[in-house]
């Protein structure tokens, strides 16, 4: 099939006819009028909505079939009759004419689909499979309804009006680009959402502003935001809406492109991570990129695996953009601490058996280089049920010398490793046979260690999940 080209076209005051008078019929005629077309309706039996509709001048009623003629005028048809002579008779007269015609669900005889559409106001997104399958553009519709709320009815006119201003000013593209930008941000559509209007009318016309001063742009802010353990489909809504409208992306070694993929077409996507035989970026380093950006008028999202301000250093960072001067926002992530057991089939707590659970470090630097850290592991792990160690492959033999004399070698433990991935796979074991196990299974970062009853009594959930390979969810805006 060739690929339609999709327009959105001006019909105010444009002639358009709709033949038959079902429920479709009405639904096309009702959407030509409120786009401002001269609508006649053509139908035998046209029902009592057409007839309301007519008696209030918003269409012409013609109480009959159709005859051939009565596309001569027209600029568009709409065939929703369901009779095969007239869809045949209709087509044959619309390319006489020159009109532009669909028939509804038989895409061999159309010049145009009619999309699915979302309308809020001015705003209208359009979905058309190009005739394939109606039933997935009305069901990708009913999840932008969702996803599209009506704040983006008033944020369309908002950056309409801001739009026109700058232009009558001839204020150059990349600062008005800046302010729309501005506009875009998620908390314009919250003030819109819950009412502030007023509030909203102001943000835009200090974006405005600036964008006319000259000088040095204002500062662009940081958002901190954590993309979970590894599945796009764990990504928060807000963590979705940040990526779409940065400028710039700084993002941690292990975030996988699914997840990238969310990032704006314009948006700068900088890999700041650490891997095996490559250094990345120090922290001082990414501090410095930061607030950099941000100060030269960008919006950053700082992105990190799992949670932002669990073992993500997401607490420096925040401390060293405050001091800056950088407007900070922190979106919470799904940490992996909870995400990779839960993945597993292992529940942290659980009644009659774990009631407590600690969550640690186990980098090299937390505990490998230091024996201070490894003597406060012991004592915590005999203080709690059930002991979740993120990142300890690398200082995973001293993690299990550190803890066997405290729980006990034959405590069970399990290794998850690329928790929600593809390549999601589990290994259980007694505690002193954990690291062999992980050898044997060539187990790869990111993981996560747990160790506690819970394991055992999870035995067969956490052993089903061994070198399995993980369903994570599609790549999509979540419903």
């Amino acid at each position: 099939m060739t690929p339609t080209y999709p327009v959105a076209l001006d019909l105010a005051f444009r002639r358009a006819v709709v033949i038959g008078g079902g429920a479709i019929a009405i639904e096309k005629a009702r959407g030509l009028v409120e786009c401002g077309a001269v609508v006649t309706m053509i139908a035998a039996d046209p029902g009592a909505d057409a007839e309301e509709l007519a008696a209030h001048g918003a269409i012409t009623l013609r109480r009959r079939g159709y005859w051939p003629g009565d596309l001569e005028g027209m600029s568009l048809a709409i065939d929703a009759s369901e009779d095969e002579w007239t869809h045949a008779t209709c087509a044959g007269e619309a390319r006489t004419h020159g009109v532009l015609l669909n028939v509804v669900d038989r895409p061999e005889y159309c010049d145009f689909h009619a999309p699915a559409i979302v309308r809020r106001g001015p705003l209208r997104v359009a979905i058309s499979t190009s005739g394939e399958s109606p039933a997935i553009a009305s069901a990708l519709r009913a999840r932008l309804e969702r996803l599209v709320g009506d704040e983006w009815e008033p944020l369309t006119a908002l950056v309409g009006r801001t739009r026109r201003g700058l232009r009558s000013r001839r204020v150059p593209r990349d600062r008005q680009e800046r302010a729309y930008g501005r506009l875009l941000r998620p908390e314009i559509r919250g003030l819109l959402r819950s009412g502030q209007a007023d509030r909203a009318e102001s943000l835009a016309v200090e974006a405005a502003t600036m964008a006319t001063t000259a000088g040095a742009p204002p500062n662009g802010r940081v958002a901190l935001v954590g993309a979970g353990p590894g599945d796009p489909g764990l990504l928060t809504l807000q963590a979705v809406d940040l990526l779409a409208t940065a400028d710039v992306v700084l993002h941690d070694a292990l975030i996988p492109r699914t997840t990238l993929r969310f990032c704006g077409d314009h948006a700068r996507v900088i890999d700041a991570g650490k891997r095996h035989g490559r250094h990345g970026c120090s922290q001082d380093e990414i501090n410095a990129m930061m607030i950099a950006f941000a100060r030269q008028g960008l919006d950053v999202v700082r992105l990190k695996g799992g949670d932002p301000f669990v073992f993500g250093r997401g607490g420096e960072e925040m401390a060293a953009l405050v001091e800056a001067g950088v407007d900070v926002m922190v979106v919470p992530g799904v940490s992996s601490a909870l995400a990779a057991p839960e993945a597993a089939g292992i529940p942290v707590t659980m009644r009659g058996v774990a009631s407590s659970v600690a969550i640690v470090s186990g980098h090299q630097r937390s505990l490998r280089d230091r024996a201070r850290e490894l003597v406060r592991l012991r004592d915590l792990a005999a203080s709690v049920d059930t002991l979740v160690v993120l990142m300890p492959l690398t200082a995973l033999g001293d993690i299990v010398a550190a803890l066997t004399p405290v729980v006990g070698s034959d405590r069970m433990a399990a290794l998850v490793s690329c928790a929600t991935w593809e390549r999601q796979r589990t290994v259980t074991a007694p505690l002193d046979q954990i690291e062999d196990a992980a050898l044997e299974a060539g187990m790869e970062a990111p993981a996560t260690l747990v160790v506690g009853d819970v394991v055992r009594v999870a035995g067969g959930a956490a052993a089903a999940a061994v070198a399995r390979t993980a369903a994570p969810a599609a790549v999509s805006l979540p419903a």
